[in-house]
């Protein structure tokens, strides 16, 4: 089985509540995972970064903070999408690596990376600093069209979050 495998069907035993089945799964592929995060190879980094979320590794996010400083694109962009996915049921992981998701939203040289990090700052609280950020992006001529879209969907529904407190 490869690590993709083993990922799809982590996941898929996550979403059925196994988490027996899951933790078992888990404590097989922790040292691959561990290694393929590791690799020369930016394809097989991305993989390891995606199984990290598919497998609900929350022990992995020092891990992943590797992943959003990593070299390739393609691999921060994994990174980015493995920390949404778990920041959905724990806001607090997107608190924990806020200041270097506002330098990847600001200044990565990748528009897609750029938006990554405007998607996750959406699952964190929704403190002044981001907004400001965020608005700043939104109204930035330099800026790409689809990320200012985005960046001030985010800022409103955080705007509209902390309303509500």
């Amino acid at each position: 089985m490869t690590l993709a495998e083993a990922a799809a069907q982590a996941d898929a035993l996550a979403e059925s509540g196994d988490e027996r089945a899951l933790a078992q799964l888990r404590s097989e592929w922790d040292d691959e995972i561990e290694a393929d995060a590791r690799s020369v190879d930016y394809r097989t980094r991305s993989q390891a970064y995606r199984a990290i979320a598919q497998f609900r590794f929350r022990q992995k996010l020092e891990l992943l903070r590797r992943g959003l400083e990593d070299e390739s694109p393609a691999a921060r962009g994994s990174a980015l999408i493995a920390l949404e996915a778990l920041s959905r049921t724990h806001p607090g992981d997107v608190n924990s690596f806020r200041p270097l998701l506002h330098e990847l939203a600001a200044r990565d040289p990748n528009t897609a990376v750029r938006r990554l990090a405007v998607i996750c700052l959406k699952n964190g609280t929704a403190q002044r600093d981001t907004i400001q950020l965020l608005e700043g992006i939104a109204e930035s001529d330099d800026a790409d069209g689809e990320l200012r879209k985005t960046t001030r969907a985010v800022a409103a529904s955080l705007r509209k979050k902390a309303a509500t407190r």
